[in-house]
């Protein structure tokens, strides 16, 4: 038997291999599904099934091109409706694979179709829990996600998930190894750890929803309390994983269409596409296409992309660093934008060659920063972080507005102010300013390195741990 987690950082997201013999199983696939094909090859396997944990919100499921490919059997837990063929198991039914079992534990609570898979092993061993968004590690699904589809308030959802946790999961032995959907960085949890399995007996120890004295009212209040809005994609996610959407071959082709700098100019302008960059920070400042978004590929790319692109049906033309057009298009296929219209073929050497206009975003070290302040100028700093990060520690007297309220919050600033601008390291600060230069902010200063830099530096004043300064 073999299992193997397959994780990726970007989505904090685990699918799972599992092998028995000459079959496998594949849980909660992502939209690229060519790995998972060729690590069955690799191991003599035909793919039996698809198994998937619930209507996923925060990424796209590859299980309909993974079964159309393979010809294995797509599999929900109770009540879920897809619009697509696949086996509505039962709770408690048990799927043969090769000489182990998974057996169909139905855990409502995040959903109301949220299943868990319980693997038996060839001795009939109760050996391993994949426990979908149900069971984290640290932490537990958040019951807000699916209120409207369930009819049902979040602390509802919160109760039926407090009933499946304590007369589902807790009664299992605890040498059970728990392997989870997510980790720490996803949205759908508040708490995770960073550590990405466990068994389930620490989890008992350790995890603040599994105490075993916690009241179901108990329960209610501390998993709802402190949960942030959801991005806004979710919806959108959960309706192509349910309905169905195209075929991650067709949206790569698409999008990775090469375009002279004369064509890709045409094109924008043609369709009122959303010009995306997606090279490293420092790149971008020094020299870019005129309103042209800057969300790098090396960092939390897909989630940002989520965030902040209110309309998942935008078409986009891409800005990438050579020979990375195709894993741009495919990690934002992942999150749902499907609408790539392809890329400038050069990049911006060739922009440039061709004579078009370019812009730029202002620079400085914090050393900079500093030295400006100290001869005098005002310095209005704008911290662009999480507001946990900027109640943990911030710089005095810095003004918070952190990036992913960004559409809600714009109209608080002024378009006449200067503001000088950093996040944790550079990279979301960036973002930030190419959102606010392409809506008209042209007064925006990028402190490189961010807040990292900035405390290391010995130039700022630091304050820890008091209530957040919003701008007004």
């Amino acid at each position: 038997m073999i299992i193997e987690q397959i994780y990726t950082g970007c989505l904090a997201q685990g699918a799972y291999y599992i092998q028995s013999e000459n079959e496998a199983a594949i849980i909660d696939p992502l939209r690229e599904v060519s790995p998972y094909i060729e690590r069955a090859k690799r191991g003599g396997a035909t793919v039996k099934y698809v198994l998937e944990t619930h209507f996923h919100a925060d990424f796209v499921s590859g299980h309909i091109d993974l079964a159309n490919k393979t010809g294995a059997e797509i599999v929900y837990g109770p009540t879920a409706t897809p619009a697509f063929a696949a086996h509505v198991a039962k709770d408690g039914d048990e799927l043969a694979l090769g000489k182990v079992k998974l057996r169909v534990i139905h855990t409502p609570g995040h959903t109301l179709e949220s299943t868990c898979y319980l693997l038996t092993d060839e001795n009939g061993k109760e050996t391993a829990l994949f426990s979908g968004d149900t069971l984290f590690i640290g932490d537990v699904g958040r019951p807000d996600l699916a209120q409207k589809a369930a009819g049902m308030t979040m602390e509802q959802l919160a109760g039926t998930l407090y009933d499946s946790l304590r007369n589902k999961i807790m009664p299992l032995a605890d040498n059970i190894i728990i392997y989870p959907a997510h980790g720490a960085g996803s949205a759908c949890g508040k708490n995770m750890s960073q550590e990405t399995t466990d068994t389930l007996g620490n989890q008992k120890k350790y995890n603040y929803a599994l105490r075993a004295n916690m009241t179901r009212q108990e329960f209610i209040t501390e998993v709802t309390r402190g949960l942030t809005a959801p991005p806004a994609y979710f919806p959108k996610n959960v309706k192509m994983n349910k309905e169905g959407y195209e075929n991650i071959d067709q949206v790569i082709s698409h999008g990775t269409k090469p375009l002279s700098a004369e064509e890709f100019e045409a094109t924008a302008n043609e369709t009122g596409a959303l010009i995306l960059d997606t090279r490293d920070a420092q790149d971008f400042a020094r020299q870019f296409i005129p309103n042209a978004v800057n969300i790098g590929i090396d960092g939390n790319f897909a989630p940002w992309v989520g965030a902040l692109i209110p309309d998942i049906e935008q078409p986009i033309l891409l800005i990438t660093e050579a020979g990375r057009e195709e894993e741009v298009v495919t990690r934002l296929a992942r999150v749902g934008f499907d609408h790539a219209i392809g890329y400038l073929k050069g990049g911006m050497p060739a922009w440039t060659t061709a004579g078009k206009e370019t812009d730029h975003i202002v620079s400085l070290t914090p050393e900079e920063v500093a030295d400006l302040e100290a001869s005098g100028e005002r310095v209005k700093l704008l911290d662009v972080r999480k507001y946990p990060e900027y109640l943990s520690e911030h710089v005095t007297g810095a003004e918070t507005l952190p990036l992913d309220t960004i559409n809600e919050q714009i109209a608080k600033l002024a378009k006449n102010e200067k503001y000088f601008v950093h996040c944790a390291g550079g990279y979301r600060s960036m973002i930030f300013n190419s959102i606010l230069r392409a809506r008209g902010y042209d007064n925006l200063i990028d402190i490189k390195g961010g807040f990292k830099a900035m405390k290391a530096s010995g130039r700022f004043k630091i304050t820890d741990y008091v209530c957040p300064t919003s701008i007004v």
